[in-house]
């Protein structure tokens, strides 16, 4: 795969993942009534925006790693009744997506895979 369709990959999983966070805690099927204090948990993506969406190698690095916290998360989470355990379904989706993205988009821009230029 390209280099830029992996990242393509990684932005929108990225976005989405943050969305689906806020959203799932705060509004579709939070741990509280009226929303929980789990919303928070979307906060360490937020860093990484700018950095995945410019392609930058170091941020995709280090998301790779941060997204199996939210696989992590979801894979627990996936066994509880209802709403919380599709929500949970579409964040492992999301985080899979995030992991294999960023990861991929790392090995293939690292410096020692590039063609040398004559």
């Amino acid at each position: 795969m390209s280099p830029r369709l992996l990242n393509l990959v990684a932005s929108i999983s990225l976005l989405a993942l943050i969305a689906l966070c806020a959203l799932w805690e705060g509004w579709l099927a939070p741990l509280r009534p009226g929303g929980s204090w789990m919303m928070l948990k979307a906060v360490p993506l937020l860093p990484a925006v700018f950095g995945i969406l410019r392609g930058k190698r170091y941020t995709h690095q280090w998301v790779s790693m941060l997204s199996l916290l939210y696989f992590t998360e979801s894979v627990l989470r996936a066994s509880d009744p209802g709403l919380t355990g599709v929500l949970a379904g579409v964040e492992i989706a999301l985080s899979v997506l995030l992991f294999l993205g960023t990861m991929y988009y790392a090995r293939n821009t690292a410096p020692s895979r590039q063609v040398p230029r004559e």
